[in-house]
């Protein structure tokens, strides 16, 4: 007898019905698990330096999404910006991968990718959601041609093609069935930087919200839902910003991590110990290192006020 799983093929004229029947439970079966969506949770920032907060965040948000019964969290990214950001007290970025990377050590899903890092340009949000989503996409594509019952002559190409030509698209594609799907997890002081002129564009922040998704976890003494009551954009895409709150509070900040390290003071228990140990071998925040970058104009505010003078 030779039956597949999907019931397309059956040598077995007497017991045909009976396997049938059973391949079409396997296949219900099948579908109640795909119910669920596939998130990927990506985190933006300067992570200067990363904290145990910006772990939690991972935490908070896949307990929020998995708890909703609609997606699956599969895994957590951390894309530190890249040093044309031109931050104020901004250190190398190759010292804040390499912070992320011994933070994530003991993660079995959060991850770092470097990718916006090694940009010798400062990257906007939505260009990173974008690559990591096609990224995903391409994933997903080379798995279905290395299957058997999928794969089609000329189907490589034509893929390659799609991909050369969506960078030149304002807005995506409807993501193919099956693929997970990339949201920007951030804080509520992310969410409320979108009201700052120049800051963001306006088509990044419709991209943002209405293409992915927003997951904010709120901080105490911030009013998110307001904000988004606020924002004509937020407000016709809110079904796409989930909120989180966070009942454990927790005020651990870079800025404040900062502060206490150039005070010669203790940052034990804010940050992962192997952070802790790479900042002192360093010795990488100081006053001196504060000042990096003083008196620049942040990247997206130079840029985004170019463009939009007449």
């Amino acid at each position: 007898m030779f039956r597949s799983f999907c019931g397309i093929q059956n040598l077995d004229s007497k017991g045909g019905a009976r396997a049938f029947h059973l391949d079409q439970r396997l296949q219900i079966l099948t579908m109640d698990k795909s119910e669920k969506t596939d998130v990927v949770l990506l985190a933006c920032g300067s992570f200067n330096p990363i904290t145990n907060m910006h772990l939690r965040l991972f935490e908070l948000a896949r307990d929020f999404m998995n708890g909703t019964g609609k997606y699956r969290v599969i895994k957590g990214i951390i894309s530190p910006v890249g040093d044309a950001y031109k931050k104020k007290g901004l250190i190398p970025a190759h010292h804040r991968i390499i912070m992320a990377e011994l933070a994530t050590k003991n993660s079995n899903w959060v991850e770092v990718d470097t990718w916006e890092s090694l940009q010798k340009e400062w990257v906007e949000t939505a260009k990173v959601l974008r690559h990591h989503q096609e990224k995903l996409e391409a994933s997903h594509c080379d798995h279905q041609q290395n299957s058997p019952v999928l794969e089609r002559s000329g189907r490589k190409r034509k893929w390659t093609e799609q991909r050369q030509n969506s960078s030149q698209k304002k807005s995506l594609e409807p993501t193919p069935k099956g693929v997970p799907k990339v949201k920007l997890l951030c804080g509520a002081d992310l969410l409320e930087s979108f009201g700052v002129p120049n800051l963001w564009k306006s088509e990044d922040i419709t991209q943002i919200v209405a293409d992915y998704g927003l997951i904010c976890i709120t901080r105490a003494g911030s009013d998110a839902q307001k904000f988004i009551y606020e924002s004509d954009v937020l407000w016709k895409h809110q079904s796409n910003i989930y909120l989180v709150n966070e009942w454990i509070t927790n005020d651990i900040s870079s800025t404040k991590i900062r502060r206490a390290l150039r005070r010669g003071q203790s940052i034990r228990y804010l940050v992962p110990d192997l952070v802790q140990e790479y900042i002192e071998k360093h010795n990488l925040y100081s006053s001196e290192s504060e000042d990096r970058n003083a008196g620049i104009v942040l990247a997206p505010l130079q840029r985004n006020t170019a463009e939009a003078k007449p």
